[in-house]
């Protein structure tokens, strides 16, 4: 089961959230995919994302599964928060470290990348990033890493120290949105569906 948490001005619509659900409908899962449209808000956008998780968990739980987070840039950030929080793994694809330093650079106007929709990010919102701020990954056996050396937006090398001990896919050059993300699907799916004994604690 996968809950797909997207980044800064993004949505459900984009390029790597429309391939997994492609992916998952393939596979005849569309019940165990959800990708919501977060907030501009953190508190807001970790609200939803908290109770989706909690719920998709139980459901998982009760079929003998597990509940895979995976986060693209900011939805990297939250999606940490909540791994450590309910003891899930997750999938981090050039997820920011250090959210309230990098976004506030970007309090303002803005619109979103794929329909348009304007909305403001403000100083508040900033500040409500330092709540879901993760020191250090509890388990880092639980978390996967997939970082572009070529991320325009982002220190990769940041991202490779944070999840040091975690399985680690660092992509030489590529971009901060990862748009040939379809090369590396297979594997995030892979670590999504892999069996609940290969992340047990030790």
């Amino acid at each position: 089961m996968i809950l797909y948490l997207h980044g800064f001005r993004s949505s459900p619509a984009s390029y790597k959230a429309r391939l997994l659900a492609e992916a998952m409908s393939a596979r005849g899962r569309n019940k165990e995919w959800a990708c919501p449209q977060l907030a501009a808000s953190p508190r807001q956008a970790m609200e939803l994302a908290e109770s989706l998780a909690r719920d998709m968990q139980a459901h998982a739980r009760s079929a003998g599964r597990e509940l895979t987070l995976i986060g693209s840039s900011l939805g990297g950030y939250y999606a940490t928060f909540l791994a450590e929080r309910l003891g899930c793994r997750a999938a981090l694809l050039n997820p920011v470290v250090h959210a309230a330093r990098d976004l506030a650079t970007q309090v303002g106007e803005h619109t979103t990348y794929h329909d348009g929709q304007p909305f403001s990010f403000t100083a508040t919102h900033v500040e409500e990033l330092r709540a879901y701020a993760v020191e250090r990954i509890s388990r880092p056996n639980r978390y996967y890493l997939l970082a572009a050396t070529g991320d325009e937006v982002l220190d990769w090398r940041e991202m490779r120290d944070h999840y040091r001990g975690a399985r680690q896919h660092i992509i030489e050059g590529g971009d901060h949105g990862i748009s040939d993300f379809a090369r590396y699907l297979p594997e995030v799916l892979a670590f999504a569906d892999a069996p609940n004994d290969e992340f047990s604690p030790g």
